[in-house]
């Protein structure tokens, strides 16, 4: 048994239970005792005689002493307890009811506590239900102010059959987002944040941050409507006369509305900030009030619609023709009216004529009509439903009519705005109206956000989100459908009641009375702006201490017990802009547009979990599907572009900053989200598709291998060669950075991750976008042999490998440098990959730079496949080189037509779309110089040199002395008589000049060689078994002679016809370079192929230095043995 476990006796009564534990963990049982398996959160405490239990109830608490007998009344329901609450239980939960977000409770139980030494009390465990954790705060917020405010305006504007079209369109959204939801939020524990940790853990830090800050916003905006819906109905139905701005005239009400909505909004605003500023605890307290409200207006509501079948109210409403009439001013429909016996006009008629005298001039319209009466609420059985099946658009300003009603035109309509009509205030359509309800259905999240106070959060929040989504689904479409069927449709067009004399078009059908609707709404909406004030800074701080976005760092501060105090005033600014817009219609598309991003993610969320089939995706939700989602995604993207297309292209602007923000800014996080996973799967999809063919020519890029060298301390050595290579990528094709280590990984397991980190480090400086890959290996040429093997990965495999220059090959003691060099440049050829060295890489321009008017000279002498003028046109791409032009050089023979080339070059450069000059060089047969020759001399000498001797350091370096002493006397030997006649006096003073200067390389080299090869020669003939004095001076005389005698003979051998060749075309293609492209900023030069006899290497790195000798930046390039550009499109 696990040490974790411990078997607790239950015995009777108040017996102790023993204490005297085994080994193995558990006590000994009396015969009596009922033996509990207890978890222990404390390993190995048991055993040491401190008692575990003091009573015979396992885990009690304090809390429970007193109590242990409290419910023995109803033992006879005791088994039934967890499905049916006693009523207390019941009673206490809805007293507790919440509608906050997760940790609100405890941030305000920390506050109380604060400065008090109370004695701690024990954790409560989570204890929502469905019921109270879930449905009724979705229910909550979901009902709101667009219900009492706006719907019946919408049934009669667009009509029960497009009204009926919005409700299930927005209505379907949020019932699949709340399918997605239920997944994501069922496939783990989700904390405070609700959307935006379900997002951010889901589809990454990017669009985590982007569409929680999204959902902030609507959110805050959401509170803006919320109090300007509680100024609306306190303005216009509850005491029109607190308006402080009135209007004169009737073209300036809306004016003065908006105005007063702005003044009130901000004092309410304040106010509200206040509270939860203060403590949260007041909203938690009113949260049940708010609730009930909300309950008891919709029963209200429900019963008004079932009285108006056998009861209708009495709501007249005055027709002047077929016009609505603003019932404000007058109290009787009429014109005139007999008071005794005689004609008086009434109130209606000074509305209309210039005095109130029966000879009075009157508005046309309202001498040719009369005025009619008819009933605002006919009822359920008038049949007045056919009248609103269809909607009634139309622009600002356009009169409420009745079509039904006869009615005479006037000929001038032009003072029609100045008289009593209802009229629209903004000009409507079906898009509009789409943006205007959607707010209605948003709330969805709410039980999402407290999963942590859930009994069962894997139950509870599919059960009671899905459950408050079908209940406010069949609320609003029998809504539309009773709306229709029971009121008038000039009743339902008048937004604000002008014609049921300024009562809320809902309220007149409620009963008992409309100010249970009015009361009701108006606490609706408090509490709804109050929780909106609590949620959003919650979710702010939420973001912000992830950290994810750098500038939002200040507002996850608060206060001590963490109430987000900064985020709260942000809060507050932000929505004092939704209340300085003043109108409800205007604030509801924006929220509209954060809230339909948000659900957008939250069903590509759940979609790309699906279909990626991570391991860790295993909701305990069984019933989605991919298809559900992405149906969900469609929707929402839909209902935004339906809604305002510029305010959903701004909200998706606003997000892609965000997202491109936290992506260059942010800081890095790894939370397991899907879109690495998706980029995996993509990746993998486009690595087999490349798999298939190699690129075509069109096609082809450098893909690079950079081959770096460290130093002692595991840093880059060059670190111009990934600016370089930066510059000539652009951010474009792959990039693998390597290194080799000398040993075992196992020995320099650490050294390879302290140089890959280096080396990253190194790439972020130099803004090199690639991958770092540092391997361990026995020896650096099979390092480096390695990575040009097995770099990279099916298709995205490099083709070029560029590396600098060994500029110290000469003074190093030891060959291995450059033998490693050619060995690298025979791999590439072999692996027919390009090969780009840089030679004298530190003067390599950074990525600051920026070179002025110079030129990239380009000497092609063989062509192996255009890579020579590809390089050019790449590097003119990077801001570094935009400057530079391009210069093509060419070298022609005797028995070339070099006029003729220039032309096929700039024919063929011109196919190539490739700007450049060109110049065709003429290099003419010429007899080897003494220089030359002497050259090569020297050059074979000190290897054949280097090769013979086999003397300890100091008699080395003494013997090079002599030898060099001679090889100097050799050289002006050959030199008097080797010249010839034909030499010019200037031309022989100039080759005696490079003469001295060959001589000096020589020297150099042969001092820089001498500690090669310390070693002595171990063979069978210097083996004896027993050394005296005369024997090792013997055989150390005998060895020097030997020594002396091949090394004084290197001086009297002939220089090798083939690399004197070499070396000529070396000298000669050196000075041609020299002389064109000295003051080039950077020059190419074909690279001539290691020779296929490995005993002529050295001589190989010595002609190469020879060609670029005098040579400021040079980069050596040779092709891999295929076409890389071509002039077909």
């Amino acid at each position: 048994m696990s040490d974790r476990f411990v078997v607790v006796p239950v015995g009777q009564g108040n017996e102790q239970c023993s204490e005297s534990e085994g080994a193995e963990g558990y006590s000994i049982e009396p015969q009596d005792a009922v033996p509990v398996l207890e978890y222990s959160r404390e390993p190995n405490r048991y055993g040491d005689g401190m008692p575990k239990e003091s009573s015979p109830f396992i885990n009690n608490t304090d809390n429970d002493k007193g109590n242990l007998y409290d419910g023995k009344n109803m033992a006879l329901f005791e088994e039934e307890m967890d499905s049916n609450p006693m009523v207390s239980s019941l009673l206490n939960k809805l007293a507790n009811y919440t509608n906050l977000t997760q940790g609100v409770k405890e941030h305000e139980e920390a506050d109380d506590d604060e400065g008090s030494a109370k004695t701690k009390k024990p954790v409560k465990s989570p204890a929502l239900g469905t019921l109270i954790g879930v449905y009724l705060p979705c229910l909550q917020n979901i009902l709101g102010v667009i219900l009492f405010l706006r719907l019946t305006w919408i049934v009669g504007t667009a009509g029960i059959m497009e009204s009926l079209a919005i409700v299930v369109m927005t209505c379907s959204c949020t019932m699949l987002t709340a399918i997605s939801m239920s997944a994501i939020a069922t496939n783990g524990v989700v904390p405070a944040g609700g959307s935006y940790y379900m997002i951010s853990r889901s589809l990454g830090p990017e669009f985590g941050g982007a569409v929680g800050l999204c959902f902030y916003l609507g959110t805050t905006f959401a509170g803006s409507m919320y109090i300007l819906g509680t100024i609306e109905i306190l303005l216009t139905y509850i005491v029109p006369s607190a308006a402080i701005f009135k209007a004169e005239k009737k073209e300036d009400e809306a004016e003065a509305l908006l105005n007063n909505m702005r003044v009130y909004g901000t004092c309410c605003l304040t106010l509200m900030s206040l509270v939860v500023f203060v403590g949260v605890k007041y909203v938690n307290k009113l949260a049940l009030v708010f609730l009930a409200c909300v309950i008891l207006s919709i029963l209200a509501i429900y019963a008004g619609v079932i009285k108006t079948a056998f009861e209708p109210p009495d709501f007249p409403i005055c027709l002047l023709g077929n016009r609505t009439l603003q019932n404000h001013n007058f109290d009787q429909c009429l014109k005139t009216m007999e008071v005794d016996n005689v004609t008086v006009t009434t109130k209606l008629w000074s509305l209309f004529c210039d005095s109130p005298d029966l000879n009075a001039t009157c508005n046309e319209y309202f001498t040719l009509n009369n005025v009619t009466v008819i009933q605002g609420i006919p009822g359920l059985t008038s049949g007045v439903i056919r009248d609103n099946i269809w909607g009634d658009y139309g622009p600002n300003g356009m009169l409420v009519e009745n079509k039904h009603q006869a009615s005479e035109p006037a000929a001038d309509t032009s003072q029609d705005i100045y008289m009593p009509y209802v009229a629209n205030d903004i000009t409507t359509f079906f898009t509009l109206l789409v943006g205007i309800y959607f707010p209605s259905v948003t709330g969805i999240m709410a039980g999402s956000n407290r999963s942590g106070d859930l009994r069962d959060a894997q139950k509870s929040i599919p059960i009671g989100t899905i459950m408050a989504i079908a209940t406010t689904t069949f609320i609003y479409i029998s809504s539309v459908i009773l709306f229709g069927a029971c009121i008038e449709g000039v009743v339902l067009r008048d937004k604000f009641g002008d014609s049921v004399k300024g009562n809320l078009v809902i309220g007149i059908l409620a009963w008992p009375s409309p100010w249970v609707i009015v009361i009701g709404s108006f606490f609706s909406c408090c509490g709804a702006g109050l929780q909106s004030l609590t949620g959003a800074p919650r979710l702010l701080q939420a973001i912000a201490r992830d950290g994810i976005v750098p500038f939002l760092q200040v507002f996850g501060h608060g206060k001590a017990n963490g109430e987000p105090t900064w985020a709260l005033l942000l809060t507050g600014g932000i929505c004092e802009i939704g209340i300085l817009i003043a109108s409800l219609d205007a604030v509801a598309p924006i929220l509209s547009m954060f809230f339909l991003m948000c659900y957008l993610f939250v069903n590509l969320a759940c979609a790309l979990q699906t279909l990626l089939r991570t391991p860790n995706w295993r909701p305990r939700f069984k019933f989605y599907h991919w298809a559900l989602s992405f149906l969900g995604a469609s929707l929402c993207l839909s209902l935004m572009f339906i809604s305002s297309w510029y305010y959903a292209l701004v909200a998706m602007l606003i997000a892609g900053c965000i997202y491109k923000y936290i992506e260059y800014r942010g800081a890095e996080k790894e939370w397991g989200d899907g879109i690495n996973g998706l980029s995996l799967n993509a990746a993998r999809y486009a690595l087999i598709r490349l798999e298939e063919a190699p690129p075509h020519t069109k096609n082809w890029r450098p893909q690079m291998l950079l081959l770096l060298n460290l130093d002692s301390d595991h840093t880059v050595k060059h670190p111009r060669l990934l600016s370089f290579c930066t510059q000539l990528k652009a951010g474009k094709g792959l990039t693998i950075v390597g290194s080799v280590l000398e040993g075992t990984y196992m020995t320099k397991e650490a050294e390879v991750k302290k140089a890959e980190q280096n080396i990253k480090s190194s790439m972020t400086t130099e803004r090199t976008k690639g991958f770092c890959h540092v391997v361990a290996s026995s020896n650096l040429r099979d390092g480096f042999s390695h990575l040009i093997q097995t770099a990279g990965l099916g298709g995205m495999k490099h083709n070029t490998v560029l590396m600098a220059w060994p500029g110290t090959w000469k003074q190093s003691n030891d060959p291995v440098s450059w033998k490693n060099f050619i060995e690298t440049v025979r791999e590439t050829t072999a692996a027919h990959q390009a090969l780009l060295v840089a030679k004298n890489v530190d003067s390599f321009p950074t990525n600051v730079d920026r070179l002025g008017q110079g030129t990239i000279d380009v000497w092609w002498v063989v062509h192996d496949g255009g890579l020579l003028m590809l390089l050019p046109f790449l590097l003119r791409q990077h801001k570094v080189w935009r400057k530079c032009k391009m210069r093509i050089f060419t070298v022609a023979n005797m028995d070339d037509n070099s006029i003729q080339m220039k032309k096929d070059l700039q024919m063929f450069l011109y196919h190539l779309r490739l700007d450049a000059e060109v110049e065709v060089v003429e290099m003419h047969d010429s007899d080897i110089s003494a220089f030359t020759y002497e050259k090569t001399l020297v050059m074979e000498q000190r290897s054949q040199m280097l090769k013979q001797m086999q003397l300890s350091r100091t008699e080395r370096e003494r013997e090079i002395q002599s030898i060099t002493d001679s090889s100097r006397s050799s050289i002006r030997r050959n030199n008097q008589t080797g010249a010839t006649g034909s030499e010019s006096g200037p031309s022989r003073e100039l080759e005696d000049t490079q003469e001295d200067e060959a001589q000096l390389i020589h020297d150099r080299n042969t001092a820089s060689h001498a500690a090669l090869n310390d070693k002595a020669d171990a063979g069978p003939d210097r083996v004896h078994m027993t050394w005296t004095k005369d024997k090792f001076l013997t055989e150390r005389n005998r060895n020097r002679a030997e020594a002396n005698m091949g090394v004084r003979d290197i001086f009297n051998m002939k220089p090798n016809q083939s690399n004197v060749r070499r070396m000529h075309t070396a000298v000669k293609l050196n000075e041609v370079v020299v002389n064109k492209s000295q003051g080039a900023h950077l020059v190419l030069l074909n690279m001539p192929g290691p020779p296929k006899n490995r005993g002529g290497d050295e001589n190989y790195m010595e002609f190469l230095e020879v060609l670029l000798e005098g040579l400021n930046r040079v980069l050596l390039v040779r092709g891999g043995g295929r076409e890389v550009i071509t002039i077909y499109s």
